[in-house]
């Protein structure tokens, strides 16, 4: 089994200098390096079951998006956002020094993908944008408002379990001890027991979003991605209540014109947990084939 090694690089935010978190998995010389980003409320051991198979080819690295995980959480949440992410990821990208990159970003990591991807003389050869688009529907942004920031403690990591299933629900099915470890990698023993491992100001974006607002991202964002030029693949879970079947075809005949795979049974998001989705991301990233 590849295990992980622990390292981190400085960022410049517009708060100044802040450590970026994230994990390395396979030969640290190899030049193929796969930056794999995860999502809103999650980190970046999320790739590790992924990382078992990739990092015989490649090099994996995941990092904790700021305000999760191992990296610093910001001083104003107004600077959780994803213009900020990309900063991040540029020294990120920096540090891995590969001389093939490919992005793999689920949601809020697909969407910093986006940003880094749209940026003239940017290094990403593949991209995979895991269940996300440029339009960002106000009702699933407004769902993930009503959880994230939540106080929330507990005793065990058995006793958060679950919860974890219950707001994830729309991951798809998975065993118990993938439950288990899907839960286990986002909480962290703190003051007598177990909390998430976030910032829970990462909610006051969400909590503040007004339709205006949404509707200003959005052009943003598809601006973003008609700019992109490298070879993309959107994965998209059937029943997402994030990435509309309209979104997905729009962005097939736009920007990339990325070629577009839907999962069955899977709403937001595909976790590559799975020995089919994990092909899926193989197949992509070693050949270039959907």
């Amino acid at each position: 089994m590849f295990q992980p090694r622990l390292e981190s690089v400085q960022w410049l935010s517009p708060a100044g200098l802040q450590n970026l978190g994230y994990r390395e998995w396979g030969d640290p010389a190899n030049p193929h390096v796969l930056i794999c980003v995860h999502g809103l409320t999650r980190v970046s051991n999320d790739f590790h079951t992924l990382a078992q198979t990739m990092a015989q080819h490649v090099r994996v690295v995941a990092p904790d998006v700021p305000g999760r995980g191992r990296s610093d959480w910001l001083p104003n949440p107004a600077l959780y956002s994803v213009p900020n992410y990309a900063a991040a990821m540029v020294a990120l990208l920096a540090r891995a020094n590969g001389k093939t990159v490919d992005w793999l970003g689920t949601s809020m990591g697909g969407l910093i993908g986006m940003g880094v991807t749209s940026l003239k003389g940017n290094p990403i050869r593949r991209f995979i944008v895991n269940d996300v688009g440029p339009a960002l529907k106000l009702e699933a942004l407004q769902r993930i408002g009503t959880y994230v920031g939540q106080p929330m403690q507990f005793k065990s990591v058995e006793e958060a379990v679950p919860y974890i299933k219950a707001i994830s629900t729309t991951f798809g099915p998975h065993s118990d001890a993938q439950w288990h470890q899907l839960t286990a990698d986002v909480i962290v023993q703190k003051d007598g027991g177990w909390t998430f491992h976030y910032d829970p100001a990462i909610a006051e974006p969400f909590k503040q979003i007004s339709a205006e607002q949404a509707a200003f991202n959005e052009a943003m964002l598809w601006g973003a991605w008609d700019s992109i030029t490298c070879e993309t693949l959107i994965i998209r879970g059937e029943t997402s209540d994030l990435l509309s079947p309209e979104t997905a075809k729009d962005m097939t005949q736009r920007g990339p014109k990325a070629k577009l795979i839907e999962l069955k049974g899977i709403g937001h998001a595909p976790t590559f947990m799975h020995d089919d989705q994990i092909d899926i991301v193989k197949r992509f990233i070693l050949e270039g084939k959907a």
